[in-house]
């Protein structure tokens, strides 16, 4: 399509749309409405309301139907405790808040599970 056939269509299309912004402008119902909605701004500009405090007047279900469902708040995680560990043999000390110590996995390895845990000091 050239440009000049889509100026002369967008052009037919503009005259039509502002016969029609005419023809609402002279509707005598649109005029009550908007005269409406200025009187009910003011109002609730003069007694500070907003449209949501009036919904929630009129039909205090709709302020229920249209919030979604609230998220649960988590605590907030405590803090891992620092786990001691000496061993007797040559009395090295680990300090660890986890379990994933290479030299605490070695012992574990070497002399068992228990035998490590018990020689836990904190």
């Amino acid at each position: 399509m050239s440009r000049l056939v889509e100026f002369r269509k967008l052009e037919q299309e503009l005259a039509a749309q502002l016969a029609e912004l005419e023809a609402l402008k002279n509707d005598s119902g649109l005029q009550q409405e908007m005269e409406f909605e200025n009187k009910l701004r003011a109002l609730l500009g003069e007694y500070g309301f907003s449209l949501r405090n009036i919904i929630d007047i009129l039909d205090p279900q709709a302020s229920v139907r249209r919030t979604p469902a609230p998220v649960a708040e988590k605590a907030p995680r405590k803090a891992r405790g620092v786990k001691v560990y000496r061993n007797p043999n040559n009395d090295e000390i680990i300090e660890t808040k986890g379990g994933n110590h290479t030299r605490l996995k070695q012992w574990k390895a070497e002399f068992g599970s228990d035998v490590v845990e018990s020689w836990r000091t904190q």
